[in-house]
């Protein structure tokens, strides 16, 4: 029986498999490795939309930026390239709590996204990380904006009314003609 998808988090993808004995990499959603070498079990789903539960890891190590990860029952390529695309997915109580101003993607994921002087400007669609910063991609009446995810710019996160405030700077939207 599938876990329910709504207590799984989306951590990271099956990018590839590396070695013949099973291993799998996996990128992950944040830059943070240790998502996946402090649990004993993951959820997958594969691209097409199976859910394989309850994987229990024999293997997990830091690869350059990614995770290797191998299964029991699966170690070995022929096993393991099928789960090439699969979304890793861990239960809520496995991820490690954030500071007070630190969400996870699926926290805000389709918030509305408000700002101070035009109002409502579309839905979080997205989100990217760049060196600087994570950089957040709303789309709406005026298309696709990306907002910097600074205190600057995002002014309040209320997951309750699923709403997030922005004061943005000129010229981040077009202006009106």
């Amino acid at each position: 029986m599938n876990k329910d998808p709504e207590t799984l988090f989306d951590v990271g993808r099956v990018v590839a498999t590396h070695g013949l004995r099973g291993d799998l990499k996996v990128r992950l959603n944040s830059g943070d490795p240790g998502l996946l070498l402090n649990v004993d079990q993951v959820s997958l789903r594969l691209p097409g939309g199976e859910q394989l539960d309850d994987l229990v890891i024999v293997r997990q190590l830091q690869h350059k930026e990614q995770v290797l990860l191998r299964f029991r029952d699966y170690e070995s390529i022929n096993l393991v390239e099928r789960l090439i695309g699969s979304q890793v997915l861990l239960p809520e109580e496995d991820l490690p709590e954030l500071e007070a101003d630190e969400y996870y993607w699926r926290q805000l994921e389709g918030l509305q996204v408000i700002d101070a002087e035009r109002g409502d400007i579309g839905r979080l669609r997205d989100i990217y990380t760049t060196a600087a910063h994570d950089t957040y991609v709303v789309t709406g009446m005026f298309g696709e904006v990306e907002i910097p995810a600074v205190k600057e710019f995002i002014r309040e996160i209320d997951l309750d009314e699923r709403v997030m405030k922005v004061a943005l700077p000129q010229g981040l939207i077009p202006e009106d003609e």
